[in-house]
């Protein structure tokens, strides 16, 4: 049996079991079959599994604090406060910090885990939940944002321009930007954001295409995927995909480069809408479905988000893209999202679509259930 069969197999059999929908429950008018109160359904049955198996706070570094940008999500749309508070004791556990090295002349930005790389992307995106919890708390406690201040207005202090230097770093790190500008104020963030992202334009995005390349290593021709294509990775296209929804929510009316970041999210939705697969899911390698073939669910998680939030918000046409969200959130829902709350299917860890790596309903990660609360909660904020 190949993947088309039994895929469209799970969706006469299995989908309605796994998220608690009724057939009679369609809703017409919004094109999403399920109510508020079934999304509520669908996110609790996720996000509960993923924390009743995970009830130890892990570090502070992306995988981790990739889920808890999609736990805040979660927690704004249901005001469940077991998601407040596992993101309070993973933050606590953490002391509010991503990388803990003191000594500024010893501070990174390469990849590194170690905590001298306190500069580096993947060590930072922790902050876009500390201030989260800063902001619900009534910001009654700056030591929640104390570190990632020190650590940004370091970073910005500096001459250099070339932080983000791959693409999963502005996920990572522009809505740390926006966050703080609305904390403090200060312009500098604002300024300093667009440097950057100039920047890792300059290195990583195809302007033929609309497309992120995952970073230098792979930009075309140096590098091509199996059958000779431009080789696009579905979770790095997500990542910025999603990082530019977050950012342009963030940013005041008057924001100097706002329209800029518009068009750009626009172009990229444009260029990802074509690539769907009609399974509602996209492919490893965005462009070459043959490179590494089947569905994937963080890219296709990010691209959701992306979609939902624009269509909610006004930028995306809901007649043009709301097509392209039935299905994806169809492939979420009742491929992807295991009966007993796992979600599968994502690729593991890595930085590129990789031919006969094995991706299965076995296959769940942190970011993945991050990025799956990120689109349900903007799923939620559509429905009737």
């Amino acid at each position: 049996m190949n993947f088309r069969q039994s895929f469209f197999i799970a969706i006469a059999s299995v989908s309605l079991v796994a998220v608690g929908c009724k057939s009679g429950n369609v809703n017409q008018e919004s094109g999403i079959k399920e109510s508020k109160k079934e999304v509520i359904a669908i996110i609790d049955k996720v996000n509960d599994r993923w924390q009743t198996t995970h009830q130890e706070p892990g570090n502070a570094f992306w995988h981790v604090s990739a889920y808890h940008t999609g736990n805040m999500e979660a927690y704004k749309v249901t005001q469940n406060k077991k998601y407040f508070d596992y993101s309070m004791a993973w933050a606590e556990k953490n002391q509010w910090m991503g990388a803990k090295s003191t000594d500024k002349s010893e501070w990174k930005y390469n990849y590194g885990e170690t905590d001298k790389h306190v500069l580096f992307g993947d060590w930072q995106i922790c902050f876009q939940t500390y201030i989260d919890l800063y902001n619900f708390t009534g910001k009654n406690d700056p030591k929640k944002i104390a570190r990632a201040r020190e650590v940004m207005e370091y970073e910005m202090s500096t001459s250099a321009n070339d932080y983000w230097w791959w693409v999963d770093g502005l996920y990572m790190v522009m809505p740390v930007m926006t966050k703080l500008y609305n904390v403090t104020g200060n312009e500098l963030y604002l300024e300093k954001l667009h440097s950057y992202l100039q920047y890792a334009d300059s290195i990583m995005y195809d302007s033929e295409s609309k497309l992120y390349f995952r970073d230098a290593k792979y930009v075309y021709p140096k590098h091509k995927s199996a059958n000779g294509k431009k080789d696009f990775w579905a979770r790095g296209d997500g990542w910025i995909f999603a990082g530019y929804a977050k950012i342009i929510q963030d940013l005041p009316k008057s924001a100097r480069h706002r329209e800029e970041y518009i068009n750009r999210f626009k172009d990229m939705a444009k260029a990802l809408a074509a690539t769907q697969q009609k399974e509602g899911y996209w492919t490893r390698s965005i462009l070459d479905p043959e490179h590494a073939p089947g569905p994937e669910t963080s890219g296709t998680a990010f691209f959701t988000y992306g979609f939902m939030w624009g269509i909610n918000n006004g930028y995306l046409d809901k007649k043009t893209y709301l097509p392209v969200v039935q299905k994806s959130w169809s492939y979420l829902t009742t491929f992807a999202l295991q009966p007993d709350g796992t979600l599968g299917y994502v690729q593991p860890i890595g930085e590129k679509a990789i031919p006969g790596q094995v991706v299965d309903k076995n296959s769940t990660a942190d970011f993945g259930v991050g990025a799956f609360l990120l689109a349900a909660s903007e799923v939620y904020r559509y429905v009737k």
